[in-house]
Order: C-alpha cells, then structure tokens, then sequence
C-alpha cells in the first residue's frame, strides 16, 4: 500500500495537509484488515506486545495507514515498556489531534491524525523528561512503517534526516 503524496513535487514538502484524503469508509474496508479498521475508525486497541512496531529498531517514518500523512520518526521512537510503539513526539506538532477521551471510566487524551482522523493511541506526560516529558502510545495497527532507504521513492524523501 504504497502513497506518493500527490502534490508533494508542487509544494516540496510531504507534510502539506493537501496532499492527502480520507478515503471513504467503503475504500478503508476493502483496503485495511479488519484490525485496522476497528483501530483507526472505531477507536479500538490492539492488545500489548502484539503489534508489528512496538519493538522495531530500523530507521525510517510512520505514517498513516488509512491516508499515508506522515505521523512519527524512528527517531523519536523509544521502549516505553508498555507494548506499544512509543514516541517523544509526532514528526510535526501539526499532524496530530488531541481529543479528550473520558471511556473506560479513565481520563486521558486520544490522539487522532490530522487529515484521515485515524484513532492512533494516546498520550501520556510519562515519557522521557529530557525529551519534553510526553509519551504517544500509538497503535501498530494504525501505522504503516516506511524505511529510511524507501522514503525518497515513496515520496517523503524531505523528510529524511
């Protein structure tokens, strides 16, 4: 499922909002698993440990699996512990939203991605103080992991370090 931004030559950025849609509900049923889907449109978690990024250690970004919109580095990416992929922060404060979440009877805030409005997780004021004191536990299920050496032919190459 490989998304080359559509105006990312024109606006010479990958994080240009306009680049990327939301699909339609029917498109993001027949395009994602069933996990996916429950994860990103209905705000469903998957269980710790399980998800393909919670412990991956290769270089490169993550981006939205329903839209493609870039969402977080590798290199903000470290071991919470938790079971989940873990970040100190989005790759721009600009392509995530954050949204009171009050179910299960906890108080917490959800984090959604700005253009698909995929669920992705939550975060936390655990995460490494010397790094700004946050945690985004984030859901494998709602990213597709683009590594370093594909960026460029996948469209993201001005994000690359």
């Amino acid at each position: 499922m490989e998304h080359i931004p559509s105006n990312a030559k024109t606006t010479g950025t990958s994080l240009d909002a306009k680049a990327y849609e939301k699909p339609s509900e029917d498109a993001l049923r027949k395009r994602l698993t069933a996990e996916q889907f429950d994860v990103t449109q209905n705000a469903a978690t998957e269980r710790p440990f399980t998800g393909e990024y919670y412990n991956n250690t290769v270089p490169g970004i993550y981006v939205d699996v329903a839209t493609g919109e870039p969402l977080f580095s590798s290199t903000d990416q470290y071991d919470a512990g938790c079971g989940w992929p873990s970040f100190t922060k989005p790759i721009d404060p600009n392509v995530v939203s954050e949204w009171a979440d009050d179910s299960h009877g906890m108080n917490r805030v959800e984090v959604k991605s700005r253009v698909g409005e995929s669920h992705l997780g939550h975060v936390f004021n655990d995460g490494p103080t010397e790094e700004g004191g946050l945690r985004y536990c984030i859901n494998s299920a709602s990213l597709r992991f683009v590594p370093l050496e594909d960026m460029e032919a996948e469209g993201y190459g001005d994000l690359k370090p």
